[in-house]
């Protein structure tokens, strides 16, 4: 990784990532990606012209921060190298922890980046207007996904249609992801997957059963080079709460 310009920083400014990607998705997988490097406390991600295709994520402490510049930097995350740096400036959320009498000022010029009271400002006035046309997206690019998840990649009797492999105890290359949202596609899988040396594919399906609260769930088969690559990540990774109620299992097959 080149040697940032910028001064050490708990806020990481990203850029080049894939502006086709929806908002929200985008700050779900920025998550699930970094947090594993400490605890994140803000992302900040717009879709307006200026901020397209960049992000900030704020951790919490600058240990964290660095971490994860180090790992992540030029790693492939949707098809395009992420670039990373310590942001210019301090995010208001930290400077607001730093002093809980700091008022974020309303100038416009006040930072030599958009920060996020102006990105926020930027989601409210084109939020009204865009708020249907994006749902329409999501809902589009939702039956999108499902049709994706479909074909199956690592086996070809792997699909919505079959039982749920059963786990084993004995490692092998292959790893059994359950409980996982609706949302999460191949795509989404490998992000969390490719940190790990060893990562060959991701083969997502829908479940033939609900989980326990009788919610539809998606499972995943992941594969590695060798069992004993696959036993690192499945360490790392079994019970992984990929978003608020909905924590990852991960076993052998």
């Amino acid at each position: 990784m080149a040697s940032s310009s910028n001064q050490p920083n708990n806020t990481l400014y990203l850029n080049n990532l894939n502006d086709k990607v929806n908002k929200e998705e985008l700050k779900t997988q920025l998550y699930a990606l970094f947090t594993t490097y400490g605890k994140i406390i803000d992302i900040v991600a717009s879709k307006s012209q200026a901020m397209r295709g960049q992000a900030f994520l704020v951790f919490n402490d600058l240990a964290g921060a660095t971490s994860a510049m180090r790992a992540c930097e030029g790693m492939m995350f949707y098809e395009k190298p992420i670039h990373i740096d310590y942001a210019k400036t301090k995010s208001y959320v930290t400077l607001q922890r730093e002093d809980p009498n700091f008022v974020p000022p309303t100038a416009v010029n006040a930072s030599s980046l958009l920060t996020q009271k102006r990105q926020r400002d930027d989601e409210a006035a084109d939020g009204e207007r865009n708020a249907k046309r994006e749902k329409s997206e999501e809902d589009e690019e939702e039956m999108e996904i499902d049709d994706e998840d479909e074909p199956a990649q690592l086996s070809n009797t792997f699909s919505s249609t079959t039982a749920v492999p059963s786990a084993s105890q004995q490692p092998s290359t292959r790893l059994l992801c359950t409980n996982l949202p609706q949302e999460v596609t191949d795509d989404v899988l490998a992000v969390l997957f490719q940190q790990y040396q060893g990562f060959q594919a991701t083969q997502v399906a829908l479940s033939p059963t609900p989980n326990a609260d009788g919610a539809k769930v998606k499972i995943a088969q992941v594969s590695f080079e060798t069992p004993e690559l696959a036993s690192v990540a499945k360490t790392a990774l079994d019970g992984f709460t990929l978003k608020k109620g909905w924590v990852m299992g991960v076993a052998f097959i």
